[in-house]
């Protein structure tokens, strides 16, 4: 019989080899806590329909491999600070990338880590067999971390290590081997609440659990037009946020700089806001293609930097915005330019206004949307 006890102590020995920070390893059990949280996060609305749908799958790890034993976690570290910051100034305003999209994308990063892994163990004991995932797969990967002993899940729903907090990119692998589990980490939340005290929107419940609905991270990865009541609070940030991780006290001395793939370029993870509203799509892919905050696309980056355009009350970038106003084919883009313009708009001189005016006048004969014309009939003030 193989000695499994050390066989992983030569895979945790390896993973350190190839760049992981954190390993840990569970049982293929179910995730029945788990289970009956998220039925209840569907019954209550909360999901933010990114994930699998399927919640016995998201819970049951032998719906997903036939034969799986045991589950191993892993976690890699990633900076929360960069070493310059380009200038953020009149005229030059910039929108904000979260910390989780800095640098290469880590499904990229983590896949290659994971493979690796179940390669050393296919060498290792030929009869191994794995699967592995990074975020987009079935498994809840804070589930896994947390009963892993990789970290515990705070009450701002993100899990947190000792070493790293939370800044920390998850993955994991099922395999046949029954390695020995770790025993499940401690929560060291306590009776800290900063987390739910300064979520912009009040996405965070309660301790542990997120009305997906509500949180900037998914409002920012959208496609449809924004809720009029969270655009203000979105501020300059073009994709994810990061005010519960960057108030929790286990992040305070933590900025993990271990992996070169996963530094920011300042001029990219701090974009200037007016040149994304002209970029082409293949413009947009060349910028910004490798970073993991761009798998949506174009249109929700485009469409939060004119939200954040008219939270700075950025007149300077009225002019392209009233372009996209009179050419740009999406009523989304469109609508939100209105609500940008009107955040500005007593900032603009008497000849800017009148300027304006003119143009609507124009607009007015070709606009079909009916919210945009409802806006510029507010405007002429005209039936």
């Amino acid at each position: 019989m193989k000695d499994f006890q050390k066989l992983k102590e030569q895979l945790i020995a390896y993973s350190k080899e190839i760049g992981v920070d954190k390993i840990g390893f569970t049982t293929a059990d179910p995730f029945t806590e788990l289970k009956a949280r998220l039925y209840q996060q569907q019954a209550l609305g909360y999901q933010s329909g990114f994930e699998e749908k399927d919640i016995e799958k998201r819970t049951e790890p032998s719906l997903l491999m036939d034969g799986v034993q045991s589950i191993v976690a892993i976690a890699m570290a990633y900076p929360k600070k960069m070493a310059e910051h380009p200038v953020n100034r009149k005229g030059e305003r910039r929108g904000a990338f979260a910390r989780v999209s800095w640098g290469q994308d880590y499904h990229t990063i983590l896949r290659q880590a994971l493979q690796k892994l179940g390669e050393f163990l296919v060498e290792s004991l030929p009869s191994a067999q794995y699967k592995s995932m990074v975020d987009t797969g079935e498994l809840s990967d804070r589930a896994v971390a947390e009963r892993a002993g990789i970290g515990w899940a705070g009450k701002s729903t993100n899990l947190i290590t000792k070493e790293f907090g939370s800044y920390v990119y998850l993955g994991e692998m099922l395999t046949n081997i029954p390695f020995p589990p770790d025993k499940p980490a401690t929560d060291l939340c306590g009776d800290c609440t900063l987390c739910i005290d300064h979520c912009p929107t009040e996405a965070l419940v309660q301790g542990g659990q997120l009305n997906s609905q509500k949180c900037i991270a998914y409002l920012t990865q959208t496609k449809q037009e924004l809720p009029e009541e969270y655009k203000k609070a979105i501020g300059n940030r073009v994709y994810g946020c990061d005010m519960c991780q960057q108030v929790c006290p286990y992040n305070r001395d933590v900025d993990s700089h271990f992996h070169e793939e996963m530094e920011p370029d300042p001029e990219i993870a701090r974009p200037l806001l007016k040149p994304l509203l002209s970029m082409s799509n293949r413009e947009f892919n060349e910028t910004f293609g490798e970073l993991s905050g761009s798998w949506r696309g174009k249109k929700p980056i485009q469409r939060n930097a004119i939200v954040a355009l008219g939270n700075y009350k950025e007149i300077d970038a009225a002019p392209e915005l009233l372009r996209l106003l009179h050419e740009d084919p999406r009523p989304v883009i469109r609508r939100t330019v209105t609500w940008a313009l009107e955040q500005m708009w007593d900032r603009f001189e008497s000849d800017q206004r009148a300027q304006m005016i003119q143009s609507l006048k124009k607009l007015r004969e070709i606009e079909k949307d009916e919210k945009v014309q409802q806006w510029i009939k507010g405007r002429l003030k005209v039936d």
